[in-house]
Order: structure tokens, then C-alpha cells, then sequence
């Protein structure tokens, strides 16, 4: 098209809109899910709680032990330090690591940590459990951590491996943004979200430098954890990972 000077010009592209729609059946697994959701945020009053996390040190450490990983060996996610770091703070704070019983108006701590690990598969969110956290080693977790999620996007978990857990991690990965609201997993009565980690500046004694940082979106029942428990447990958990060493370190 030409205008009246002689110049000439583009006239915009049509836009084509869209019709239709499409109708989902809301079963199996998904009905589940959301019936579980709706139940869990219905009669489970949230008391929600992020930290920041200095993950400076727990990367060099990562880093520097997939280096030396051998061939076939999982290489190391945040998520095994977190959950070694949780075995040994649930000591601290056994109220966290329980189970809400509603018939038999019970709370029930466990002496044992039965971790479930929130994994997003095929057919919607399955939390296979790693049991028995406190009694395996960083590279037993990173392995098991691997066969569950495997088998849950497999479709291949067994009952017994997707029940029984006694608190819950859940992370987005990449896709972890800077906080969230995690659901609380019932009857558990504590529920931990790893976001993100990227690097920032800080101020660090005084002067401004870069770090790593990472948040710890957590989630309690507030029927049965204390606003200060909750948060003290996270604090805990906290000084363990920006100290990775005592991560190892047996109470």
C-alpha cells in the first residue's frame, strides 16, 4: 500500500482468534489429587513461613563432590543435603516430624524420618517416600532419592512406597521461583519447598559481595506447631546448610 507521499506501508497482519473448547474428566490420580488438596487446606489451618538461605558454601561443596562422583553415580541436587540437614534438626524438634491421627485425636512422633519426596509425573504430583532418612548416607539418599521419582514417572512405585511418609519436601527445580506456598501433605503436619538459587549481591560484613541464595518455603499445621517452633526449626535447618560441615556432624 502506498501512501499519499509515495511512501510505502506495511498494513499489520491479521490476527486469527480462536474457537472451541475442551472437556477433561476429572478422575483416577487427578481426582485424588484434588480431593486431597482441597481437604488439606480446608481443615488444616497453614501457618506459612520463608527464609533466606546462603547456599554460597553448600554449592563449592556440591560442586567440588560431582567432580569426583563415579560414572554411573547420581550427580548431587540440593535435595540430599536438605534432607540429611533435616534428619538431624528433627531431633531438635520432634513436633514437626508427626502425624496427625483425626479418628483417634492423636499426634504422632516419629522417631524416624520417612521423607516424602513431592515428584511431578505423567499422570499428576506422587510423593514416594524415602524412609528412614537419619540412618543413610549423602550418596544412599541422592540414589534413592533418583529410584523413587523414577519409579513414580514410571508408574512403577508400590503402595508401601507412596505411603507412610512423615514429612515432606517438594521442589520446583529450576522452575522455583523466589517463595511459595506449599500444601501441607496430610496427615503430616510440616511441609518444606525449595526454591530457586540464584546468585545476588549482599552485604556481607560490611561490604557488598556476591553469594548464592536460595529460600525455604515452608508450610505447618498451625493446630499443632507453634509459629516459633516452625520457625525455629527452619532457623536450624538454615545454619546447617550455609554451614555444610555440620550437616555430617551427629548430635
Amino acid at each position: 500500500m502506498i501512501n499519499g507521499s509515495g511512501d510505502s506501508i506495511t498494513r499489520p497482519a491479521l490476527r486469527t482468534t480462536r474457537e472451541g473448547t475442551e472437556e477433561i474428566k476429572i478422575i483416577g490420580l487427578r481426582r485424588m489429587i484434588a480431593q486431597r488438596m482441597s481437604e488439606a487446606k480446608r481443615n488444616i489451618p497453614h501457618f506459612a513461613y520463608v527464609e533466606e538461605i546462603d547456599v554460597t558454601e553448600l554449592e563449592a561443596l556440591r560442586q567440588y563432590l560431582n567432580a569426583r562422583l563415579e560414572k554411573d553415580a547420581p550427580s548431587l541436587t540440593y535435595l540430599p543435603f536438605l534432607i540429611t540437614a533435616l534428619a538431624r534438626v528433627l531431633l531438635q524438634f520432634p513436633q514437626c516430624n508427626a502425624v496427625h491421627d483425626a479418628e483417634r485425636n492423636l499426634i504422632i512422633r516419629h522417631r524416624a524420618v520417612h521423607v516424602g519426596v513431592a515428584t511431578q509425573t505423567p499422570d499428576g504430583l506422587k510423593v514416594p517416600v524415602l524412609r528412614h532418612a537419619e540412618a543413610l548416607s549423602l550418596a544412599e539418599i541422592a540414589l534413592e532419592v533418583r529410584r523413587l521419582s523414577e519409579a513414580a514417572r514410571n508408574n512403577k512405585s508400590t503402595r508401601e512406597e507412596l505411603t507412610g511418609s512423615t514429612i515432606t519436601v517438594t521442589s520446583l527445580g529450576r522452575l522455583g521461583g523466589i517463595a511459595s506456598t506449599p500444601v501441607i501433605n496430610a496427615p503430616e503436619v510440616a511441609i518444606i519447598g525449595v526454591n530457586k538459587a540464584v546468585e545476588r549481591p549482599v552485604v556481607l560484613n560490611g561490604a557488598i559481595t556476591i553469594r548464592r541464595i536460595m529460600n525455604l518455603s515452608s508450610s505447618f499445621d498451625h493446630r499443632f506447631v507453634d509459629g516459633f517452633d516452625g520457625a525455629a526449626m527452619i532457623q536450624a535447618l538454615k545454619e546447617r546448610l550455609e554451614h555444610p560441615a555440620t550437616i555430617f556432624i551427629q548430635d
